[in-house]
């Protein structure tokens, strides 16, 4: 059996189909069979992040309705052979699917796919207990911002509330510089606030945003700052070793990058 993974925060827009996105591709790179599910229904960004929007004839919905088999819904990244799709429905809203099937989706996934990574919805309204539904594990994505931790926090709870136990952070979008400045949030505080085990931090990159345009996710470039980050975050999920940030701030930004990596 495979692992389901969801991937959540409280607040929208912190990069988590992003995070989604790069992540089932670092699996995939890794020779691992990888099914990312987009359950934002109504809403379907994973798709076009993934570059494979207009390959797309059946979704979660159809699968779930019984208008199709679950076979014939998944897209396989023709760039990643072992890498797939399930698309959210976009015409349709969150109460479209229950937790029972959502629960019922995973089980069959994990037992074809090494991972089963699913694209949650922001908020803590029917798509996030849908999304989270037959998760194994979580991580929850957010950005060094007050209201973006405060949301976070409040979901740790709630996945606590439903026996997720143990779930996991990632900080995005860091500003080193605005960090030294007392700008920005420090991941020390964050990691206090949360209470939970840091799994990585991406620091902010221009890259992200072209890879996005371009539906090409930043872990497939090895130069990449937020890709470099993705990958050893990867390492991590996968059981290696490999040392955390050290938010030290040195006299040069990359110097800074560098130990924010840990590279």
């Amino acid at each position: 059996m495979g692992e389901v993974i969801v991937i959540t925060s409280g607040k929208g827009g912190v990069g988590k189909t992003t995070t989604t996105a790069n992540l089932g591709t670092g699996f995939a790179l890794q020779a691992k069979k990888v099914v990312l599910v987009d359950a934002d229904i109504g809403l379907r960004n994973l798709d076009v992040v993934m570059g494979l929007e207009n390959r797309i004839v059946y979704d979660l919905v159809d699968v779930t309705d019984g208008n199709c088999r679950l076979k014939q819904a998944l897209i396989r990244d023709k760039r990643y052979e072992t890498l797939y799709l399930l698309p959210a429905a976009q015409t349709r809203d969150k109460n479209a699917v229950t937790p029972d099937q959502m629960q019922q989706l995973c089980k069959e996934l994990a037992q074809e796919f090494d991972y089963v990574i699913i694209d949650c919805p922001a908020g803590i309204e029917q798509g996030f207990k849908n999304a989270i539904a037959g998760a194994d594990r979580a991580i929850i994505v957010t950005t060094p911002e007050v209201s973006a931790v405060r949301d976070a926090d409040r979901i740790i709870g709630l996945l606590e509330s439903a026996g997720k136990h143990n779930p996991k952070l990632i900080v995005n979008r860091i500003r080193p510089l605005m960090v030294k400045k007392g700008d920005m949030m420090d991941i020390d505080d964050i990691i206090e606030i949360l209470a939970v085990d840091l799994l990585g931090v991406i620091p902010e990159d221009e890259y992200i945003v072209i890879s996005t345009n371009r539906g090409e996710p930043a872990i497939a470039n090895t130069t990449a700052l937020a890709g470099i980050a993705y990958r050893n975050i990867i390492r991590r999920l996968m059981g290696e070793n490999v040392p955390l940030m050290s938010f030290e701030v040195n006299d040069s930004l990359w110097g800074k990058f560098r130990k924010v990596l840990g590279f």
